[in-house]
């Protein structure tokens, strides 16, 4: 179900700039981070069949998410600067829980579809 009261998400550049935006109930992290202009490629389009929507989750909110699947475990070996809080951002769906989620872009992340 989309739509809802807006979920506020805070996303870390490359840089460690803040980039502050909001999602709506449903929404795929990925999307709401697409929106915000961030180099989150997404190139399998949420199918799990790559690793380039990487993002660090911040410590105090990985244990709020959901636990990833071994699909989404195994892409992620494939990513750049993949930490112990590493999540593909396909796979986190905005929730009203996750109000005020902080979440990293690894520096190592570049979006081919601006090159």
């Amino acid at each position: 179900m989309r739509g809802g009261d807006p979920i506020a998400v805070t996303f870390i550049d490359s840089r460690g700039e803040r980039v502050e935006t909001t999602g709506a109930t449903g929404d795929s992290l990925l999307k709401v981070g697409q929106a915000a202009g961030l180099p989150l490629e997404g190139t399998c389009e949420g199918q799990m069949a790559c690793s380039t929507c990487h993002v660090i989750v911040a410590p105090e909110w990985f244990e709020r998410l959901s636990e990833a699947s071994e699909e989404e475990e195994d892409m992620l070996d494939f990513a750049a600067g993949v930490r112990r809080t590493s999540r593909l951002s396909c796979q986190i769906e905005i929730a009203p829980q996750l109000q005020g989620l902080t979440v990293t872009v690894p520096g190592e992340s570049a979006d081919a579809r601006k090159m």
